[in-house]
């Protein structure tokens, strides 16, 4: 298979880790490229269930390398929970599991900073997961960041990380009116040790990929959350802190972008958002409540309810031209099966005025009113069709129209289930 980047079309939670993973078998190389531990990617395989904040979804091949690469924010105490769930189920990841040595740490202070600035926004909060991404991000640009390979080096980690305490503290005094109850030996023996269980995971990723590609191995890139929580061209400010669109892949793995082939967006057959934020085709009825409980929609990562809503063809127009989009994979096409009717958004009127673009102003996005454009629903089963032309006409229909609404983007697959088997491949690379 060719270099291929995978990300999520709307705002995360699109189903992105079961495409990964039917993907991977074609792959030789995993990369994790930007988010941290507040994305959860599940995947189910033969009975087993995986959610992995960290760790690349495809590790559950044993035969695939996969790498956490430098625009990741690294939780090292998440990582090392998800390899031991992995060994506790026979899954080895010896010699096939690497970190980046620039990406940064994620800090115990970070954690804390993070849930003192949302509990100080009071009633503006983003309604972030309180994993300390922002604040590491934020480190990372003021550069006072602690990074992976900063593990390997006892006296760097021991300087970096004083120096951060006495600022983190003297902060979260001043602007929060929090305290920082962690004390410097408590934090470093701690991650001296945590240091000697991720050496053997630590490496220069970069070059491992560059030798990748001379040895004509090809890499599939794992993007984290979606398109509209990227901090440059989503609905800022309730956005992520890392840029989730595919060109993210190149910088947050150290590739240029000649080496890319294709670009994949996934995209749930509807709309669901976690956390605050503006939400045009949000359903704040009963149907929004099925969509929910026939969906499991439930966040993998915080377990919050999830907002869920009617397919927004708007801003999935808006994420193939951020990302270049060379094909579409939808999921979650059998949660539609209980409904009688499915409804597109195919524009919003702003103002009283047609639009087909989504807006760039904020401002403008509260204003929207989503039109609609209605469709038969199919009131059958599908999640064992094996072909497209097994599935209900209704339902090809609808697949069909969402395509036509988005470009005419080529489908590459289409997810009925949660199941590697639940899956039918459209197109091929």
């Amino acid at each position: 298979m060719p270099n291929v980047i995978v990300v999520g079309t709307q705002w995360g939670d699109e189903g992105k880790a079961k495409v990964i993973d039917y993907l991977t078998e074609r792959s030789h190389v995993i990369v994790r490229f930007q988010g941290g531990a507040n994305a959860g990617h599940t995947v189910i395989a033969k009975d087993n269930k995986f959610v992995f904040h960290m760790v690349p979804s495809g590790i559950m091949y044993p035969d695939k390398t996969c790498i956490v690469g430098n625009g990741v924010v690294f939780d090292a105490e998440q990582f090392l929970s998800e390899v031991n769930e992995l060994r506790d189920k026979s899954i080895e990841v010896k010699d096939r599991l690497f970190v980046s040595d620039q990406a940064h740490l994620v800090m115990p202070y970070h954690k804390i900073q993070d849930s003192a600035s949302e509990k100080y926004k009071e009633n503006s909060q983003i309604g972030t997961t309180k994993r300390g991404i922002g604040p590491a991000y934020a480190d990372k640009a003021q550069r006072i960041g602690l990074r992976v390979g900063d593990l390997l080096n006892t006296d760097a980690l021991a300087a970096k990380l004083k120096a951060n305490l006495d600022l983190k503290k003297t902060l979260l005094e001043n602007s929060y009116g929090a305290s920082l109850n962690l004390k410097f030996k408590e934090v470093f023996d701690s991650y001296c040790a945590i240091a000697e269980m991720m050496r053997p995971y630590v490496a220069d990723t970069a070059r491992m990929l560059h030798e990748s590609i001379r040895a004509k191995e090809s890499m599939l890139f794992e993007g984290a959350q979606g398109t509209f929580l990227d901090i440059d061209h989503g609905t800022y400010p309730f956005v992520t802190s890392s840029n989730t669109v595919a060109g993210a892949a190149c910088c947050g793995s150290g590739i240029g972008p000649t080496l890319i082939d294709y670009t994949v967006g996934i995209v749930k057959t509807y709309t669901t958002r976690v956390g605050n934020g503006p939400f045009p085709t949000e359903l704040l009825d009963d149907t929004g409540e099925l969509i929910r409980a026939q969906g499991q929609e439930f966040g993998a990562t915080t377990g919050r309810p999830r907002r869920c809503g009617w397919f927004d063809s708007v801003m999935v127009r808006k994420a193939v031209q951020v990302n270049g989009l060379t094909h579409l994979a939808l999921t979650k096409v059998d949660v539609l099966n209980c409904l009688e009717e499915v409804k597109i958004c195919t524009h919003y009127e702003i103002d009283d005025e047609k639009t087909e673009h989504f807006p760039s102003n904020p401002n403008a996005l509260e204003r929207v009113t989503p039109v609609y454009e209605s469709l038969p629903g199919w009131k059958e089963d599908i999640s064992e069709c094996k072909k497209l032309s097994e599935m209900p006409a209704n339902a090809i229909k609808y697949i069909e129209r969402l395509r036509e609404l988005c470009y005419n983007i080529p489908i590459l697959i289409v997810s009925m289930g949660p199941e590697r088997t639940q899956t039918i491949e459209i197109e091929t690379f």
